[in-house]
């Protein structure tokens, strides 16, 4: 090929012999890229706004900033910086990967850098330009937010074009079907050797190399416009059958709309799909025809598919449809994985497909369809997305966090059950990211959440509520910490939840500063904040603690904090964090950077049945004799501690009770009841040896069989190596905390619940 194409190859090196002195001249780089056009470079000190300017900058990201504008823009601007520095003045950009106008910078906002982020990417450039790459710096560039293989590979591409190759969506499907090698890698050292791989295979330079795989895809795109999508259709259920996720090699645009495939990410989908999108429908937020192929009963579904992430804002103009969800029923199918609100269009048994003439036609209809009524404005109302504790589970798993299923049932079943839940245990294990975690999954934007941490000179309401300007009648002073402003929120938009989540609750004495909240959960009054009359600056005088507003308080134990009343433990369901050996050894197995941007807006579909569930007044079956034998013999023990029971916390077991049967059918009775009084019950025990074991000895024998276990004390309590998953135990949770506290009693001459 004519090296004319190639002009900016000599550009870029005379380029970066310059940045390599630049370093400590990092705003005169930025200066620089303004000095010809180049813009924005607004950075952040805080999560909500743009408010700062950019002052430091690596060398990949200044290419970046160029490559980020079209054809002619970028090229223009590659000669003015070059003849601003008098350098080789480029003639075309041909083979040049594109930057992400939307994620230009390989690091992340000054308020999340904190590790020397940009120190780090000037390390691995002095490293590319001197041959030194190892396998630690370039994964340690990796673990940069922003980071990712493919930018980092079109990075080094830009910085040295005839030592390194873009591994990206251009070039690797044309590497790998042009030459048969698998363009995978997961270190330096692994692309290295993808690099000599295509070296052997390709007798031309890098840079003529991907300007070829960028044209080769071009030419592929136009070709995509045929008639018949039968045969991409066969190739997809074959390859669901193995472990291949690749879907580069699927056609990406039929009759006018968008093709995405999905296999899964990192792991095989349970329900592998292919969607046809046309903007500004997408399969997050949107209405789209979609194969879903539901692999466990063998069945193929063509369906008018609905966002699962976001309410669309259009609908399919359908008579009498009928839901995946309400096909499954009626087949005796089960429950669908996934997609359940989508509606049939069309189900095909896998093994005894029809002819691809009748495929293509079935899908060609549905598409005309759905073409002639794209832009349409919504004509029937959809059935609200019904809330599926397995999503949430998928998507903690995607975003890189650990926690047991159980665990998570636990939890959701709380917070439906009563709106002020308790996260109690070991430091570090996780209280503060699963509440985040949910908040953010659930909820559609960061204004209906926030996470605020307790101070220890917090003494009144006002860290929560703020107060009225006693020089300034007409205004209110509003806590910085959004509590306020989280709460008027939640009564302006009651379709919507909303969290407060109070981080290290305790660190205050809860009853001085949260007094006003345990009162009107109860009561169900208003917190008064100041004299009747007009709202001062959007603060209404009262405050209505509303029913989609969902209060979460962490906890840990130590010399630092304060015990809580049982006051406080009436109201809420404590939910005790434990990590066991079996989960630790998981978590050091599958350990991978947390990103919690994944969870963003994942579930915001499902809040509104969310929120119908927590409304719910339903307390399931009552005739639960062995149930309530059960918690009549507990109340008793308790009765002697002092620590017995109400009416309140009696009826919000039940409660509990029924919303666990709603989150998990397949919870038995007795794994229920396990939970409830590992909740509610034992909570509130706290006190001396002589005072507790007694105690502790009788709630014990109520958790086992006493046929297969006869002497509580001696077989459980006292054996620091009982099973408590054994047979002959009914209720393992509770055992095993009572266990503790035993022996915590025996060893230290006191017990609590609250454990550091």
């Amino acid at each position: 090929m004519d090296e004319k194409y190639f002009t900016w190859v000599k550009t870029h090196k005379e380029l970066v012999t310059y940045l390599k002195t630049k370093e400590d001249s990092q705003k005169e780089l930025i200066k620089l890229l303004k000095s010809v056009g180049i813009q924005p470079f607004n950075d952040k000190s805080t999560p909500e706004k743009h408010d700062i300017e950019l002052n430091e900058i690596d060398p990949f990201t200044f290419f970046c900033y160029i490559y980020k504008y079209g054809p002619e823009k970028r090229l223009s601007y590659l000669q003015k910086i070059a003849k601003h520095l008098n350098l080789s003045i480029p003639s075309g950009e041909a083979g040049i990967p594109s930057a992400n106008a939307q994620s230009v910078w390989l690091f992340p906002y000054k308020y999340l850098r904190k590790n020397n982020e940009i120190k780090r990417l000037w390390a691995l450039f002095h490293s590319a330009i001197n041959n030194q790459i190892t396998d630690e710096l370039f994964n340690d560039v990796l673990k940069i937010k922003n980071v990712a293989k493919t930018k980092l590979t079109e990075a080094l591409f830009y910085v040295d074009p005839e030592k390194y190759f873009p591994i990206n969506r251009p070039t690797m499907p044309y590497i790998e079907e042009n030459f048969g090698i698998n363009t995978s890698f997961k270190s330096f050292s692994e692309y290295n050797e993808l690099l000599n791989q295509i070296q052997t295979k390709v007798n031309i330079p890098f840079y003529e190399l991907s300007y070829r795989a960028w044209e080769w895809n071009n030419k592929r795109n136009k070709m995509d416009n045929i008639s018949s999508f039968s045969k991409e259709l066969v190739k997809f259920i074959k390859q669901a059958k193995i472990d291949d996720l690749k879907t580069r090699h699927f056609i990406r645009s039929y009759k006018g709309t968008k093709v995405n495939v999905g296999f899964g990410q990192g792991a095989k989908a349970k329900v592998p799909w292919i969607s046809f999108t046309k903007e500004p429908n997408t399969t997050k937020e949107g209405i789209y025809p979609v194969y879903l192929l539901y692999k466990d009963v063998n069945k193929l579904i063509l369906a008018y598919g609905i966002s699962e992430t976001h309410t669309p804002a259009e609908n399919w103009n359908i008579d009498n449809p009928k839901t995946i969800s309400e096909y499954f029923e009626e087949h005796n199918l089960g429950k669908p994985f996934r997609y359940g609100t989508s509606y049939i269009y069309k189900v095909y048994d896998v093994e005894n497909l029809p002819k691809e003439v009748i495929l293509d036609k079935d899908l060609n209809k549905l598409i005309q369809f759905y073409l002639n009524n794209t832009g349409q404005k919504k004509v029937m109302q959809t059935k609200p997305v019904i809330f599926d504790r397995g999503s949430f589970i998928e998507s903690l798993k995607d975003s890189g966090l650990i926690f047991n299923p159980k665990l998570i049932t636990r939890f959701i079943s709380s917070l439906i059950t009563k709106p002020f839940v308790i996260l109690t245990g070991l430091s570090g294990s996780g209280k503060t990211k699963l509440a985040q975690a949910f908040a953010q999954w659930i909820c559609q934007d960061k204004s209906q959440y926030c996470i605020v941490p307790v101070g220890a000179d917090w003494t009144n309401r006002e860290p929560l509520l703020g107060y009225p300007n006693a020089l300034k009648t007409d205004e209110y002073i509003k806590p910085d910490n959004m509590t306020l402003d989280i709460i008027i929120k939640a009564n302006k938009d009651p379709e919507l939840p909303h969290f407060l989540i109070l981080d290290e609750m305790n660190l205050s004495h809860v009853e001085r500063y949260f007094a006003d909240f345990l009162s009107v959960m109860e009561s169900k009054d208003e917190i008064p904040l100041y004299t009747e009359g007009q709202a001062i600056n959007g603060v209404p005088s009262k405050l209505k603690l509303p029913s989609n507003l969902f209060i979460i308080g962490t906890v840990n134990i130590d010399e630092t904090t304060y015990m809580f009343s049982p006051k406080v433990l009436d109201r809420a369901n404590t939910i005790e964090f434990r990590v066991t050996k079996d989960e630790i050894e998981t978590f050091f197995k599958s350990q991978k950077e947390v990103d919690m941007d994944k969870l963003k807006n994942q579930g915001a579909s499902m809040a509104q049945s969310f929120l119908e569930m927590s409304k719910s007044k339903d307390f399931g079956d009552q005739s639960l004799t062995d149930t309530h034998k059960t918690l009549a013999g507990f109340f008793e023990q308790l009765k002697k501690t002092g620590a017995e029971f109400g009416y309140r916390s009696a009826s919000e077991i039940i409660r509990l009770i029924n919303q666990l049967s709603i989150i998990d059918p397949d919870l038995s009775q007795n794994e229920k009841l396990d939970i409830a009084i590992m909740q509610k019950l034992l909570p509130k025990l706290h006190g001396s040896r002589r005072k507790l074991c007694p105690v502790l000895i009788t709630l014990g024998s109520f958790c086992v069989d006493k046929e297969k276990i006869e002497n509580i004390e001696k077989d459980v309590l006292s054996n620091d190596s009982f099973d408590f998953e054994t047979n002959g135990v009914t209720f393992p949770i509770s055992l095993e905390k009572i266990s503790r506290m035993y022996r915590g009693a025996v060893e230290n001459g006191f017990t609590s619940y609250a454990e550091a």
